[in-house]
């Protein structure tokens, strides 16, 4: 029997809140969640993985059942949170992983791989992206608020927060939407009801403009290091473009580049698709 442990651990005065599971002396992954999500997100995912592997699923600073700093006291921006996670990693004695990275995921978990390349045995890139190719116009007003960081463009942003949204967020580009649990959706509804979660989620959309600008940094780290990549994506992802995973290939033209019939959460709809992907892929690359 698999069992999933729901832990949480000081890193450097901040709790983190993760689930874990597997032998600890096989070889790792770690999972990190997209906006506006949790590591709730890959409860179908990780019992595909945990037979094989020691799987590790934190909460970022914000989200979910991590701690969530007041504003005045903690940065929220990428860098920060993936500062926190490259601690977490080490405090829990994770010392080289396959990394598998999803939405806001992806800027934390890239940082990390650029920062220590020695510690990435392997990435897994779901819905992930890190190429102009993979941004739609569903960022426009995102994007305008970069431009010009008014409180008008901020304001303009709140829709993002609503639960109409995470539902669009979830549903879009399914073929049956009833095969979405809903759960998920009104467990990020909740989180994203806390107060001052507003205001946090505000600033990481301003900040996520660094992630774009820190793209050729990825790049560069992508065909230095040669990383085996398995980019598996929803194909019909409203804000991350099917043209976004083919882009791996120009990094690493070794990239397993894949697609199932889903949108953004693709893990609800084909968690048993994409785990048996990643144990053939991590097979041939961590044994």
């Amino acid at each position: 029997m698999m069992t999933v442990r729901h832990k949480t651990i000081d890193v450097d005065g901040l709790d983190v809140f993760y689930r874990e599971a597997g032998d600890r002396r096989r070889p790792g992954i770690l999972l990190l969640h997209g906006f506006p999500s949790a590591s709730h997100m890959f409860r179908d995912l990780i019992p595909e993985l945990a037979g094989h592997y020691h799987v590790v699923a934190p909460d970022l600073p914000g989200f979910g059942m991590s701690e969530q700093p007041p504003r005045g006291s903690f940065d929220y921006s990428f860098r920060t949170i993936a500062k926190v996670v490259e601690r977490f990693t080490e405090v829990i004695g994770l010392t080289r992983f396959a990394l598998y990275v999803f939405d806001y995921g992806a800027p934390v978990g890239f940082r990390l791989a650029v920062e220590h390349p020695d510690r990435i045995a392997a990435i897994v890139t779901q819905n992930g992206n890190a190429y102009l190719d993979g941004v739609s116009q569903a960022f426009a007003p995102v994007q305008a608020y970069w431009r010009e960081p008014t409180q008008a463009n901020r304001d303009a942003l709140r829709d993002f927060l609503a639960p109409q949204t995470t539902l669009f967020q979830y549903t879009h580009g399914v073929d049956d939407p009833t095969r979405v649990s809903p759960d998920g959706r009104n467990l990020d509804d909740f989180y994203l009801s806390r107060p001052g979660n507003d205001e946090i989620q505000l600033d990481l959309l301003l900040d996520y403009r660094n992630n774009v600008a820190f793209y050729g940094t990825i790049h560069d780290y992508l065909r230095t290091h040669r990383p085996p990549v398995l980019a598996i994506w929803g194909r019909n992802d409203p804000f991350f473009l099917p043209a976004g995973a083919e882009a791996f290939k120009r990094d690493v033209p070794s990239a397993d580049v894949r697609f199932v019939e889903s949108g953004h959460f693709a893990l609800e709809t084909h968690a048993a698709e994409i785990g048996a992907a990643m144990r053939g892929f991590l097979a041939e690359h961590l044994g």
